[in-house]
């Protein structure tokens, strides 16, 4: 018996090519529309935000947040369209869950809870338009726009005080040093001609904040290598920590003696200045970082 495939007289001795049917393209129009859909949808959480972004000296750096994402999509365009696109229409639930978050989070005041429901929505809508294989191509832009979200309130304070009393014990040992006198009690530094205060926002938080971000950014955008990156990500706090001590530092010293230009604007002059400084720093830190990769290979 045989138990061979039979092939038809006129396939034999010739090439039999099957066809495929092409694999379907990004709907990108589709995307395009329930994302202007979810924008309208979460209008009421996304206007309040962006007018915070220009009131709040803390999120100075969110607008660039979106403009990095669309870059880090448009450098990854070839690999985001080159995924299988598999629509999962259960993923719906995600942005039905959003909605109901982000209704939760006015009901309850929560600000974090309502704006990071607009990211869940934003993901519901990738994942069932394009699937699963697509959003895991836009993962890290996705992870990028949590920086557009400030941080929760409770958060912010258990960050902001720590740093706000290791900036003035820093700074009242190096005036101590240098033969300045000064009393430090929590927060307060008691100069001889003034009294200096330690607030929130000379706490280091906001320099921080923006530093971590362009970390992230600079990271992906410069960098291969993933323990490097990681290195200049965690490399963000001291560099934040310790030039933000140097900030108080150099205001106590002015203050004893230039109090003319220890504050108002030459003190918000001095703080672009000292941001400056922890981006001549980061930078240096990743050239160094470069430098033991390139050893370590050797």
């Amino acid at each position: 018996m045989d138990l061979g495939a039979s092939v038809s007289p006129a396939a034999e001795g010739k090439n039999v090519s099957i066809a495929v049917p092409p694999a379907p393209g990004l709907p990108l129009l589709a995307i395009v529309w329930f994302l202007a859909l979810l924008i309208v949808l979460f209008l009421p959480v996304l206007k309040p935000m962006v007018s915070e972004w220009m009131t709040d000296e803390d999120m100075g750096h969110a607008f660039f947040v979106p403009v990095v994402a669309a870059y880090i999509v448009w450098l990854d365009r070839d690999r985001i369209l080159a995924a299988p696109v598999k629509p999962y229409w259960p993923a719906l639930a995600l942005v039905a869950w959003g909605f109901c978050q982000m209704v939760l989070g006015f009901l309850g005041a929560d600000f974090f809870i309502a704006r990071t429901a607009f990211l869940l929505g934003l993901v519901g809508v990738i994942w069932t338009v394009a699937g699963t294989a697509v959003l895991r191509t836009v993962a890290f832009p996705l992870f990028v726009l949590l920086f557009m979200i400030r941080i929760p309130l409770f958060i912010y304070q258990q960050i902001t005080f720590p740093l706000q009393l290791l900036a003035s014990e820093t700074a009242s040992r190096v005036l101590d040093l240098i033969g300045i006198p000064v009393l430090r009690d929590g927060n307060v530094l008691e100069l001889a001609s003034k009294r200096l205060e330690v607030v929130e926002a000379c706490s280091g938080i906001r320099s921080l904040l923006s530093l971590t971000f362009l970390s992230v950014a600079y990271g992906r955008l410069f960098e291969k290598r993933l323990w490097v990156k990681i290195a200049l990500f965690l490399s963000t706090v001291p560099i934040a920590i310790g030039c933000n001590a140097f900030r108080v530092t150099l205001t106590g010293v002015l203050t004893q003696y230039k109090p003319e230009i220890a504050e108002g604007a030459y003190h918000a002059f001095e703080g672009w200045v000292i941001f400056m400084v922890e981006l001549v720093v980061f930078l240096g830190v990743h050239r160094l970082l470069v430098q033991f990769a390139r050893r370590s290979d050797a």
